[in-house]
């Protein structure tokens, strides 16, 4: 947000005493990506059945919400002929041996509905004819082919098949909104904070939210909640500063909303430790995925090696411990070689995108290879543009050269090659471990609960349990969307009654504007004041608290106890500072409670590193006071529990139990 000129008036819609609107629901889904549309179009599927109210409040507008928001050019999760035992080895392998498999394996059994979903529905998935030849979704529409009828996707990895998806979201959120009904559905409001209930102990019974479009606070009870409000981004420092800052292709609006308002209410979190530090194009930060997978491109050095093949020594120790099996080297550890060059000055690094072209054009007609090339760009357009014009204003024609990739700033998500979240129960079944199973105050097992009675999670929500970005999450929002409503049933005698007034909350949500309303007139100066911060400062120095001590761009990645000791005395201060937040608009009001639920997460991430005394994630983050992998004290989960009645957090650990035999099947 820019600088506010002395005197100016606020920019964004006008702010004023809000109205207060009271809302009554059985079931209530937070959030608009994909895993709230699974479990929208899920739990409706059944809540009609019983007599059950669904109501989804989403920030945003639901086309064009959460992660795959502006378009996505591949599905990430399709199993297909694949068995669900090598997509849990594949996922353990990734993230360093520590997964929740009960979940994954769940998932994987399920995921590929999703998808047959999606093409019913028109998405257009690209299909690989008999003799070889790709037709993208257009062209396999026009033949009848139609993967769900058994016709063979075009697979850029094992795990990816390609689509024609610059209309992904839009389709799917048709789907949720069709199956919710035009009442059922609220756009444009920002749930802020969890309410638990008054008469019995752990047990969620509401949300308290705002309107971005109007002054309104909305005040929901609830016997079952599902919080699916994304991952966090902007918790760091971000490398692409000024023109390019907040480029990340992970949305930008992310603000760790999920991980802050379940642990606020005591839900037990796990791994959140653990970041995803992704390779993107550098400035603008395109993603790299379908140019390594669909164009087998190679990353190299400034004097053109393949630095995975000459610095596959790094990889030795990690193999010997199990770490990197066969073909799948972790993310992290790919991060690991590439910051090994740029440290020791082989920099920049590039992505051989014109050699992989023509060795993919080989094999193709010119009509062909003109067509691919179009998709390439397309890739772009439909997930990010603004990769497309910083070529373009460049003079960078990535068919000809190599373009410069770099590691971003680190994000926090559990549906990517990321596992930070919540702790959540697996199905009620004889091989899920008891202690991978959450007893309700009834006694019985729901899948994808929390540790507070009636609220689940899915996607970005779930903990230790990566890869299921975006099939996976739609998939896993459905998993929930059906416990939801058996939860809902089986109390239905359950009445929710909220510790606090309406007024006290609507108070509450709008602190920052009586902040700025008391102390406005004691500055010349609205954007700075001693009396109160703007979004925009607190963001800042939120950001170079993070970056500069907690592992972020600035330290190449490392931190340390003491450095990781300082950080959370500064992000201390920042709690503080919270409390004289201020809003001159609805806007800012907006941008003060994302930047709150950034807070709370970040620093839970910054604590966690701090518990876990090893770098179990080496490319993603450093601990230099302990540089090595400690399975005998570490391999387990970190988990951490807020007391809401206290106000303290108690960090332990819980043990990881492998379900699934190695080895992964060729």
């Amino acid at each position: 947000m820019p600088r506010i000129p002395a005197k100016a008036e606020p920019l964004g819609l006008p702010i004023a005493e809000p109205e207060i609107v009271e809302i009554d629901t059985d079931i209530l889904i937070v959030g608009g990506g994909m895993g709230a549309c699974g479990a929208a179009f899920e739990a409706k599927r059944w809540a009609d059945k019983y007599g059950v109210k669904v109501l989804l409040v989403d920030k945003a507008a639901l086309e064009r919400s959460g992660a795959v928001a502006q378009g996505l050019s591949a599905i990430n999760t399709y199993l297909g002929e694949n068995d669900p035992d090598d997509y849990v080895r594949m996922v353990r392998t990734d993230l360093m041996g520590l997964v929740r498999e009960d979940l994954i394996f769940d998932l994987g059994r399920h995921v590929d509905d999703s998808v047959h979903l999606f093409e019913e529905w028109g998405l257009p998935l690209w299909v690989q004819t008999d003799d070889g030849k790709r037709l993208d979704g257009a062209q396999a529409k026009k033949k009848g082919l139609q993967v769900r009828e058994g016709a063979k996707p075009v697979r850029s990895g094992r795990w990816q098949i390609m689509i024609n998806g610059e209309s992904y979201k839009c389709i799917v959120a048709e789907a949720a909104k069709n199956a919710l009904g035009e009442e059922n559905y609220m756009e444009r409001i920002f749930v802020v904070k969890l309410l638990l209930d008054a008469n019995e102990p752990n047990r969620i019974a509401g949300a308290v939210g705002f309107s971005v479009r109007e002054n309104k606070v909305y005040v929901f009870r609830c016997n079952a909640l599902l919080c699916a409000c994304g991952g966090a981004v902007n918790v760091y420092r971000p490398r692409s500063t000024g023109e390019g800052m907040g480029r990340a292709w992970y949305p930008v609006w992310n603000a760790g909303s999920t991980y802050t308002m379940c642990a606020q209410v005591g839900a037990e979190m796990t791994m959140m430790e653990n970041r995803f530090v992704p390779a993107r194009f550098k400035d603008g930060y395109g993603p790299v995925g379908a140019w390594f997978l669909l164009f087998k491109a190679k990353a190299t050095n400034a004097a053109g090696e393949d630095y995975c093949v000459t610095n596959r020594d790094m990889l030795k120790t990690y193999e010997e411990q199990g770490y990197a099996q066969g073909n799948i080297i972790p993310t992290c550890l790919r991060n690991h070689m590439m910051l090994k060059e740029m440290k020791e000055g082989r920099g920049p690094i590039f992505m051989d995108t014109a050699t992989a072209l023509q060795t993919t054009f080989k094999e193709l007609s010119k009509k062909e290879q003109k067509h691919l090339e179009a998709e390439a760009w397309e890739d772009f357009l439909d997930m990010c543009v603004g990769q497309a014009n910083l070529w373009a204003c460049m003079n960078i024609e990535p068919e000809n050269v190599g373009s410069e990739i770099m590691p971003t700033e680190p994000y926090l998500l559990g549906s990517h090659s990321g596992c930070c979240g919540i702790w959540v129960s697996g199905p009620d079944e004889d091989w899920v471990p008891e202690e991978y199973k959450i007893k309700a105050d009834n006694g019985k097992v729901y899948n994808r609960m929390t540790t507070v009675n009636g609220l689940f999670t899915c996607a970005d929500g779930v903990g230790a349990s990566g890869h299921k970005f975006s099939s996976g999450s739609h998939a896993e929002g459905r998993i929930a969307g059906k416990q939801l409503v058996r939860w809902v049933v089986d109390h239905k005698d359950f009445k929710p009654a909220l510790k606090e007034t309406p007024e006290e909350l609507a108070k509450m949500v709008y602190q920052p504007w009586y902040t700025y309303k008391e102390h406005s007139g004691k500055t010349t100066a609205p954007d700075i004041s001693p009396d109160y911060i703007t979004p925009r400062n607190f963001m800042m120095r939120l950001i170079k608290a993070t970056d500069e001590y907690g592992g972020g761009v600035a330290t190449y990645y490392n931190t340390s106890q003491t450095l990781l000791e300082h950080c959370e005395k500064l992000l201390d201060m920042l709690e503080e500072d919270s409390k004289k937040l201020c809003a001159r608009d609805l806007h800012e009001l907006l941008r003060a409670w994302e930047n709150y639920h950034r807070l709370w997460t970040v620093r839970l991430h910054v604590l966690h590193i701090k518990f876990r005394k090893e770098t179990r994630y080496p490319g993603f983050y450093y601990r230099t006071d302990f540089l090595e992998i400690n399975d005998e004290e570490w391999k387990c989960f970190t988990n951490s529990k807020y007391d809401p009645e206290t106000g303290e957090t108690r960090f332990f650990k819980r043990p990881y139990i492998q379900i699934i035999p190695d080895p992964m099947h060729p």
